[in-house]
């Protein structure tokens, strides 16, 4: 994931690389730079042109560092809203997105605090629900029919307040 570079705790580490690199005129490992921590080799480009007079901001910092912890889990339905809720804190919150940057802290520890938050909370469904679903006539791999079914995800209030815990 942060094969070359080693992962970054703040946006001014990551700066601070990057001015390095720039000063040294060393481009290619500038864009390597970019791609380790989810930015974009124009993002690169640009700042090396000028265009922009820093390398990251806190924000994407912080929602590069998403974009990179991302690409190594799946992260379907719920969990991508998950994943939304966190990166719009990102860009709302700049307390929030300094702490999403630092080492202690991952995309992947967060959703598992949340997973371990829905596996303490899980609860049977009411079996009319079951039935209404047809859930109740349906076997399972093991060719037994389920006389009871767990849900435990957290509702997204909850889960929002999770979030800002494990990061803040």
């Amino acid at each position: 994931m942060f094969d070359k570079f080693g992962e970054f705790g703040s946006a001014e580490e990551l700066n601070a690389t990057a001015e390095g690199l720039k000063a040294e005129g060393d481009i290619e490992s500038l864009k390597i730079l970019a791609k380790e921590n989810g930015l974009d080799e124009m993002d690169a480009l640009d700042y090396v042109e000028g265009v922009m007079p820093q390398f990251v901001s806190i924000t994407t910092a912080a929602l590069g560092k998403l974009t990179v912890e991302q690409n190594e889990i799946e992260a379907p339905e719920l969990i991508g809203d998950w994943i939304d809720y966190i990166e719009s804190e990102v860009v709302e919150d700049e307390e929030f997105a300094k702490a999403v940057r630092k080492k202690n802290k991952s995309l992947a520890g967060c959703l598992g605090q949340i997973l371990k938050y829905s596996v303490e909370h899980m609860y049977k469904i009411d079996r009319a629900i079951m039935k209404a679903s047809g859930v109740a006539s349906i076997k399972a791999q093991n060719g037994r029919v389920p006389n009871e079914v767990g849900f435990g995800a957290p509702g997204m209030a909850t889960a929002k307040e999770i979030i800002r815990r494990y990061y803040l």
